[in-house]
């Protein structure tokens, strides 16, 4: 049986156990899910954490070098960060379309006396910007910080290039530790079916009906949203731009889509993602390895699908009409603030606090979404990433064209 089956089949089962627990036998669930569920799939999630650092470092050193020409590296950074600005900037108005059709705010009760949220603030553009270059690069790795890792890595892999032949050692060093890291990645995998299993039961059971049936509507608007979004943005691309089928596309890269899900984090899918994306969708690993761990910090689709639903069912529920030139500031809003805030953590409750107030809104009604996020998280994820891998497969294709038009 291949893995990504045994992924879906341990997704199923985790659904199914997790809503019959909490259904019927409440208290069970909450003893399974404390002694079986978490450590299954904290345990899972760690081991993959545990390789995120060593091989967005690896990946992207040897991605630079590999690239060798500074021009080139620039091309490709410059179609990666279009690619994820045109594709925010759909995805966010699909989402509006479909909430202002659908108008999930207008059904059911809602209890906005009681809702209260506490927004933090995000940082200034300029801030974020500043901070990407890391004052000492352990201490980003320590914390994780992706952006200071990928320029870190990004001047590393440079140097190496203009060294030559005196950085060569150093260049093997760190492909040996990379094909390491690859190898530890697909030994990980084998774990992935328990680790799905314990990280679904725990999200599904956790809910119960009564969170998903109050919020039914405007679940099935941000789910569909995300579904338009995936099979005509990201397939009509791939179809159009990278000249490929779609659906091998998707099939190809499902082990990771399911990976996604079950963790709802790009960052901790990244190094299964990349993995996939190399072996069955056959991008090139310079390519693959900067685009995909860039796209894992600042490419959120399916964050800025949830604020475009998110915004329009607040104001429907307090009954605030949305002008033209407001909707206007929700799309540029929700656009410039999923680069602006990259990286910093709960990025997807912060931009939409920063949406809800360009707007004049009320932050408050966050609450009201709050209490089933977690599961729409799980598809946000695999929809995120999905973009990432396109991405890399349309960059890889316009360079591919490139490179036999200079040879002919």
């Amino acid at each position: 049986m291949k893995l990504s089956t045994k992924i879906i089949i341990a997704l199923i089962i985790g659904a199914v156990v997790g809503v019959l627990l909490n259904t019927f036998s409440p208290g069970t669930f909450t003893t399974l899910d404390k002694y079986l569920f978490t450590p299954l799939g904290q345990i899972f999630l760690n081991l993959i954490k545990m390789l995120v650092v060593p091989i967005v470092f690896f990946s992207i050193v040897l991605g630079v070098a590999g690239l060798g020409d500074p021009k080139k590296l620039g091309r490709i950074g410059g179609k990666t960060i279009g690619y994820f600005l045109i594709t925010t900037t759909i995805a966010i108005t699909i989402a509006i379309i479909l909430a202002f059709i659908i108008k999930p705010g207008t059904v059911g009760t809602f209890d906005t006396a009681n809702a209260s949220f506490e927004a933090q603030e995000a940082p200034p553009v300029g801030e974020t910007l500043l901070n990407m270059i890391p004052t000492n690069p352990v201490l980003a790795m320590t914390e994780g910080n992706m952006l200071q890792i990928i320029v870190f890595s990004i001047f590393i892999g440079f140097g190496i290039t203009m060294l030559g032949n005196k950085a060569k050692g150093l260049y093997n060093i760190i492909d040996q530790g990379n094909e390491l890291m690859m190898y530890l990645v697909n030994l990980v995998m084998k774990f992935a079916p328990y680790g799905t299993f314990g990280l679904i039961a725990t999200a599904v059971g956790s809910q119960g009906w009564g969170a998903i049936k109050a919020m039914g509507l405007y679940m099935s608007v941000v789910v569909l949203a995300l579904f338009v979004h995936a099979i005509l943005t990201y397939g009509g691309s791939i179809a159009l731009l990278a000249k490929r089928n779609p659906i091998e596309f998707f099939k190809g890269f499902a082990p990771a889509m399911t990976v996604g899900f079950s963790t709802s984090s790009s960052n901790a899918t990244l190094p299964i993602a990349m993995n996939v994306a190399q072996k069955n969708l056959r991008v090139p690993e310079s390519i693959s390895s900067f685009v995909q761990p860039l796209g894992a910090t600042i490419n959120m689709d399916g964050t800025a699908i949830m604020q475009g639903v998110a915004t329009v069912f607040i104001a429907q529920v307090y009954g605030v009409d949305l002008s033209f030139s407001a909707l206007i500031t929700v799309v540029v809003t929700a656009v410039l603030a999923s680069i602006g805030t990259a990286g910093v953590p709960g990025v997807g409750l912060i931009m939409l606090a920063m949406v809800l107030s360009a707007v004049g809104l009320p932050v408050e009604g966050i609450a009201l979404i709050i209490g089933i996020d977690r599961l729409l998280d799980m598809i946000r994820t695999s929809v995120n990433i999905t973009g990432d891998a396109a991405c890399a497969v349309i960059v890889a294709e316009s360079e591919a064209r490139r490179a036999e038009k200079a040879g002919a």
